[in-house]
């Protein structure tokens, strides 16, 4: 991660302040829940794409701040709705916040993170980014309800990659996208960054799905293949009831029928035994190896680099 943070680490503290200054002026306990999901242990990695992005296509420097603190606030607003909507009591290993606090608490506080990105964008002065991030988080949510609503047990690669889509490559591409309506290009420019950043959100998230089932839970912070416990189907239990469709196991939870933690267990020995795994990673470099030839459109330096960097790290990193 160094490596590709180096050509704007200067500028991540600055990040942080302005999303801890967001806290200023209101309710004690606003702060502390801010500072509490601040310091969780997030990578940064959506302001790190926007700063480089911005750097790469000559954005100014402190609108290209206040921009990637609205996108990590707007991303923190979505978890502590998240683990709220899934009863989680862990992420990253650290208790969240509705594992302290009562669920009007939660949402009231998950509601002020998201008007504070709002405010953060709008003080971008740009009405295009405005624009953006409100038809994000329109998105975003959209997404949630889809999934509330029809997204459990559902097998379906349309349905999963529309899935994702909505939880994070959408921000992915508010991160590029917006960082390039700052800059000084033209509008093939700004939909070739969006191009990116889709490319980049969907091989992230897809990666994401394969550590949630080859990790352990003592390092992943929460219980592996926490999604299928809930009846989310990933791309790796798609791969294999590509395979098998017949699994009883796996036919347990997409019918919902009664099953249980030995159930689960079963399923995931036998999809890490399958090969779905190493064919979900195939998928994530397939989108690695479209965004790096967007990359290559844009002009070489530094941060262009880091980001073709970064590509590499999102398919590469283990728990």
């Amino acid at each position: 991660m160094v490596n590709f943070l180096a050509p704007v680490q200067a500028l991540m503290p600055l990040v942080d302040e302005r999303m801890r200054m967001q806290a200023a002026n209101h309710h004690p306990e606003l702060g502390a829940a801010l500072e509490h999901l601040l310091i969780s242990g997030g990578k940064r990695i959506r302001p790190a794409v926007a700063l480089l992005t911005g750097g790469m296509l000559g954005a100014d420097t402190d609108r290209l701040v206040t921009l990637a603190a609205s996108i990590e606030l707007l991303h923190t607003a979505t978890l502590v709705h998240d683990d709220l909507i899934d009863g989680a009591l862990l992420r990253r290993g650290i208790a969240t916040l509705n594992a302290q606090w009562s669920p009007a608490a939660t949402v009231l506080t998950g509601d002020f993170i998201f008007a504070r990105a709002a405010k953060l964008a709008s003080e971008t002065n740009s009405v295009s980014v405005i624009q953006l991030f409100s038809e994000t988080l329109a998105t975003i949510v959209n997404g949630e309800i889809n999934q509330l609503f029809s997204g459990h047990g559902l097998a379906s690669r349309e349905n999963y990659f529309t899935r994702i889509h909505a939880k994070t490559a959408s921000m992915f591409e508010l991160a590029t996208a917006a960082a390039a309506l700052l800059s000084p290009v033209h509008d093939d420019t700004v939909e070739a960054a969006r191009a990116f950043g889709y490319e980049l959100g969907m091989a992230f998230q897809i990666v994401d799905d394969v550590l949630d089932f080859t990790g352990e839970q003592a390092t992943v912070g929460k219980p592996v293949a926490s999604d299928l416990r809930q009846g989310l189907v990933t791309l790796p239990a798609l791969n294999f009831l590509q395979c098998y469709p017949d699994d009883p196991d796996l036919n347990a939870v997409l019918e919902n029928n009664r099953y249980n933690n030995a159930t689960i267990e079963r399923l995931v020995n036998a999809i890490r035994e399958s090969g779905s795994i190493e064919k979900a990673m195939d998928e994530a470099k397939i989108f690695i190896t479209r965004a790096m030839n967007i990359l290559l459109t844009f002009p070489d330096c530094p941060e262009r680099r880091a980001l073709q960097e970064l590509s590499g790290y999102i398919v590469d990193r283990q728990l």
